[in-house]
């Protein structure tokens, strides 16, 4: 009669927990890919309003020392000052297509001495890793412009060293700067009157979904997979009644073999490593060289 007791094997209890382990991380890692394209989703139907909004002034969306909201990320907004260039930033190693480049950042000084952040555009230059690059002039004297809201980086890429930095953050910015700035910063979209030299625009954000829902699907497939597979196997054991220990040359019982006895098979070295039967002398040969050796040894006492 076929037994399941082999389930309380230290082997068969180890390889559950293993296969459990697996399909819960497999389960885990999934619904974290299908938050993630849930957060992809709002964040791009926030963007999508807020870049089809009409512009509104900078004063109705942004503060001094007040964090961007997650609502506001990509607003179109307007503001009205003096651009200085004596404290233009430089942002390092901005690659696009390839090519190495750095985007510029001038403080747009408001009617009330507030300066805005505004990022320019990017420019190539081969000089990436300072803040001296001879970078095109803005407009001179008062400057309408437009653009979008962004909120500051995070982390150490956003310390200002020689007039430059890898990361925009008003704070760290208006620190190094000593001056006021509103929170975040500006994307640039158009200026009034236009520069004589204008940089490359900024590149908007990408509205796709990203490969969110097939990995999620994926890590859920190996977990079904995982348990699958030890169903199988488990089955497999079952069938055929339990492990038994096998010889080589053995009968064979007449049971379906086991995921356990295939195994073994697989292991077990080829026959060709055994000598064969015809390359040992007869017991009788054997039995004489032993008497033989025998009396040789008798006579040597």
């Amino acid at each position: 009669m076929r037994s399941w007791r082999f389930l309380l094997s230290t082997r068969w209890v180890v390889f559950a927990l293993i296969v459990a382990l697996l399909a819960y991380l497999a389960w885990w890692l999934g619904e974290w890919q299908f938050g993630r394209l849930d957060q992809r989703r709002h964040d791009n139907a926030v963007i999508e309003r807020n870049e089809k909004a009409a512009p509104e002034p900078v004063d109705d969306v942004l503060a001094a020392g007040r964090a961007v909201s997650a609502d506001d990320e990509w607003r179109l907004i307007t503001a009205t000052g003096t651009y200085d260039t004596d404290d233009t930033i430089i942002v390092r190693y901005r690659t696009r297509k390839g090519t190495s480049g750095v985007e510029v950042v001038v403080p747009l000084v408001t009617a009330h001495g507030t300066a805005l952040l505004v990022d320019r555009g990017w420019m190539r230059t081969e000089n990436t890793g300072s803040g001296s690059v001879a970078a095109p002039e803005p407009p001179s004297g008062e400057v309408t412009i437009e653009g979008w809201v962004r909120a500051d980086a995070t982390g150490r890429g956003t310390e200002v060293d020689d007039r430059s930095t890898r990361a925009i953050s008003s704070e760290e910015i208006g620190a190094a700067l000593d001056r006021e700035v509103y929170g975040g910063f500006l994307e640039l979209k158009s200026e009034d009157p236009p520069p004589a030299e204008a940089l490359r625009p900024v590149e908007l954000p990408d509205l796709g979904e990203g490969p969110h829902f097939f990995y999620g699907l994926q890590w859920w497939f190996f977990g079904v997979l995982a348990v699958f597979g030890f169903g199988y196997l488990l089955y497999d054991e079952w069938r055929g009644n339990g492990p038994v220990k096998r010889e080589r040359g053995a009968p064979s019982s007449g049971r379906r073999p086991t995921f356990r006895d295939r195994l073994d098979a697989w292991t077990a070295p080829p026959d060709d490593d055994l000598p064969p039967d015809d390359d040992l002398p007869p017991d009788s040969e054997r039995a004489g060289d032993t008497s033989v050796d025998g009396e040789h040894h008798a006579r040597q006492q």
